[in-house]
């Protein structure tokens, strides 16, 4: 959710509190405003009415409707306990079976030696429209004012943030490989200069170490594989006399074979270092179906060589947006790594589809270290000739273009699932 919609949730969710808080409270007020003005009025008419009658001649001996007012006569005990009562309730007016609501006040007045209760009546008809149209007139208050923080929010707000997201496209678009500064944005408010101020060293910053890495991975390549390349040419020069004894051949053999397993490690890690770093920028449409039957023409010899059998069985055209050196490597690595561990006579799956691409093998020693599995230098059972690097390459190559990966062991297979998402072309 866009920061602009957010302070409009909170902003209407706190609106909606506040009214819903105030309204009964307001709607009490209110009522209890009209209900005094009832009351007095009440008063008002009571006076008149016992006026009236202590004025009038002779006086009545039963109930007497007259008007809004009820009297009858009363015995002195219960005049004389009565005190005026205001209530709410309703009266059937004759000849109408509809109720009304109605405003009650219940008193109690001596005439001579004789005492009368009156009870005097006022509608509330008027009052409880009052009270229905301030209610309503609530919720109008409510919508207008979502209407009016939302028109605030679209206009305003959005002008006010837009230095904000332009600075954040300008994020988007950085290349670290290129150097271009970020481009400036107009703005007079201090946080966001200030933001601006901010982004300008961290990107400065982030380019340097990004060159002092290129820099230190490139001579790392070119001053590490020199020595390894003429440490290698001097051995084989020395197996190539004759006077050499066996066990010393032997073990020229061998340091060979370390020196070879040391560059291959070398280049490995400079590789890693290179996806981690983000110097693989150049990016392509890269169809994977054609690249994977590409890879498995090339290691056709290197499965023969352990008899094991690949079967490719593809069910979509997958094309990514990636580095074609990585898209290689990252294919490469995952078939090779199912060959390499593998048993004799063992089998390969390979499943391509639209969204996945699944790399099965028979597997040696049973299911694999899943906490450990593609942390660096990580071997399991394997041959202890491996580098250990194959899977953190892919791990790395797939955390780069927001790839998933994940494996499972099922059947006495070895599976590795990876997931394209949303990169798929």
């Amino acid at each position: 959710m866009k920061l602009q919609n957010k302070s409009l949730k909170y902003l209407s969710i706190s609106i909606l509190v506040i009214i819903s808080i105030w309204s009964p409270l307001f709607y009490y007020i209110i009522k209890d405003e009209i209900h005094d003005s009832l009351d007095k009025s009440l008063i008002n008419q009571k006076i008149q009415v016992i006026q009236q009658k202590l004025s009038e001649q002779g006086s009545a001996d039963m109930l007497e409707i007259q008007g809004n007012y009820f009297i009858k006569e009363i015995d002195e005990q219960n005049a004389l306990a009565m005190k005026d009562a205001f209530k709410d309730t309703a009266i059937y007016p004759l000849g109408s079976k509809d109720a009304v609501a109605m405003r009650m006040l219940t008193t109690a007045f001596q005439e001579a030696d004789r005492y009368y209760q009156l009870k005097v009546y006022s509608s509330t008809l008027e009052e409880d429209d009052l009270i229905a149209d301030i209610f309503w007139a609530m919720i109008w208050l409510y919508i207008i004012l979502i209407i009016s923080i939302i028109a605030i929010n679209n206009i305003a707000l959005k002008k006010l943030w837009r230095p904000f997201y332009q600075l954040l496209d300008h994020f988007k678009a950085f290349r670290i490989d290129k150097n271009e500064s970020l481009p400036d944005i107009k703005t007079q408010t201090t946080e966001f200069l200030e933001l601006k101020k901010a982004a300008d060293v961290m990107t400065a910053h982030a380019r340097t170490v990004f060159n002092s890495q290129k820099q230190f991975t490139e001579n790392a390549a070119h001053e590490l594989q020199t020595p390894l390349a003429v440490l290698t040419n001097k051995i084989e020069l020395i197996l190539e006399k004759e006077q050499l004894d066996q066990t010393t051949a032997t073990e020229l053999s061998k340091t060979i074979g370390i020196i070879q397993h040391l560059k291959q490690l070398n280049k490995s890690l400079l590789l890693l270092s290179k996806i981690e770093n983000k110097q693989f920028v150049t990016s392509e449409h890269v169809d994977l179906k054609q690249l994977a039957l590409e890879i498995i023409s090339n290691l056709e010899s290197f499965a023969a060589y352990k008899d094991i059998k690949i079967e490719l069985q593809i069910s979509g055209s997958a094309i990514v947006y990636m580095n074609q050196t990585l898209a290689n490597i990252f294919i490469s690595n995952l078939v090779k790594n199912a060959i390499f561990h593998n048993k004799q006579g063992g089998k390969v799956f390979i499943e391509l589809s639209h969204q996945m691409l699944i790399v099965s093998n028979t597997a040696v020693h049973g299911m694999l270290d899943m906490t450990s599995l593609f942390k660096r230098f990580y071997k399991g059972n394997g041959p202890s000739k491996s580098t250990g690097l194959g899977l953190s390459i892919v791990k790395a190559i797939c955390d780069n273009y927001g790839f998933t990966i994940k494996y499972n062991y099922e059947h006495q297979l070895h599976h590795f699932k990876i997931n394209f998402n949303n990169s798929v072309i």
